[in-house]
């Protein structure tokens, strides 16, 4: 059965503050039991905190990620890949994913080309080990070259990775969340639970505007868009999540990328109380 869990690059600022052992406490105390590790470094403490909590609060690592390239302090394949495979291995991971792919290699056909021919060797040699790679789309996978957006270019250039649907960037991108999950059902094993709203402008913004500032009102208007607590934008969850588990998803990371002066607990504590609201608590 599917399960409903935290994608925890959310949980990222306190963990560097708290550890990712009380990090993940207080999410299991919410009543989350799986997690995607992201933005988390894999560092030999944080990977031995992550094993304390499956085995003391139930806590599945149901997914790690990595980038392609060396990139901050993630994870390179390209670099790490006996290490990231050691890592999932350990922890009892089958999943992995990028979660985008080098800019460089989103600005041609031939650059896609050239991405997808290095991942997909990646992802077979992955397969190897018991370990499923995917690939994470934003909005800027809908982007269209030759008639064709991205995101088809790297799904059919690269057969052997997966896709994690992220219905947020899915609906930014001018596409149907719903009509994704359909398109790329044979391939969908994760998807991102986050919501998409449309913000008031505030009221400081409203009395620039009249003063005669328009760069506010210009700033204002463009960062309209926000990440939601799910159940809190304009996304059809039940219809979203009732296709997710209709094409086989395995795992619903519940994401928010900004929270707008709330605690991160309380955006996730939301989402929570939605989805039960919905009719999905079975798959806590």
């Amino acid at each position: 059965m599917a399960r409903i869990g935290v994608q925890a690059m959310m949980l990222r600022d306190h963990a560097k503050e708290h550890g990712i052992g009380e990090s993940l406490r207080r999410i299991a105390d919410l009543g989350y039991r799986a997690v995607e590790v992201s933005q988390i470094p894999m560092t030999g403490e944080n990977v031995a905190a992550m094993e304390r909590a499956q085995q003391d609060l139930g806590i599945e690592i149901a997914a790690l990620s990595a980038s392609y390239l060396p990139q901050g302090t993630a994870d390179s394949l390209s670099e790490n890949l006996e290490k990231i495979a050691g890592d999932c291995e350990r922890l009892g991971t089958r999943y992995l994913r990028i979660g985008m792919a080098p800019l460089q290699y989103l600005t041609s056909a031939r650059a896609v080309a050239d991405f997808c021919a290095g991942v997909d060797e990646i992802a077979t040699e992955l397969a190897h080990r018991g370990v499923r790679l995917y690939y994470h789309n934003h909005h800027i996978e809908y982007a269209r070259i030759e008639g064709r957006t991205l995101l088809d270019l790297i799904y059919q250039s690269a057969p052997n990775l997966g896709l994690e649907v992220d219905v947020h960037w899915v609906q930014r991108g001018g596409d149907d969340p719903v009509r994704a999950l359909r398109r790329y059902a044979d391939r969908t094993d994760l998807v991102h639970l986050k919501d998409y709203r449309i913000g008031l402008i505030p009221p400081e913004v409203v009395e620039a505007r009249a003063a005669g500032d328009t760069a506010a009102w210009a700033r204002a208007w463009k960062d309209l868009v926000q990440f939601a607590e799910v159940g809190e934008g304009t996304l059809d969850f039940p219809a979203i999540i009732d296709t997710a588990l209709q094409i086989g998803a395995e795992y619903l990371f519940v994401e928010q990328d900004e929270f707008y002066g709330r605690d991160v607990f309380e955006c996730l504590r939301i989402s929570r109380d939605n989805l039960i609201e919905m009719g999905y608590g079975h798959l806590f």
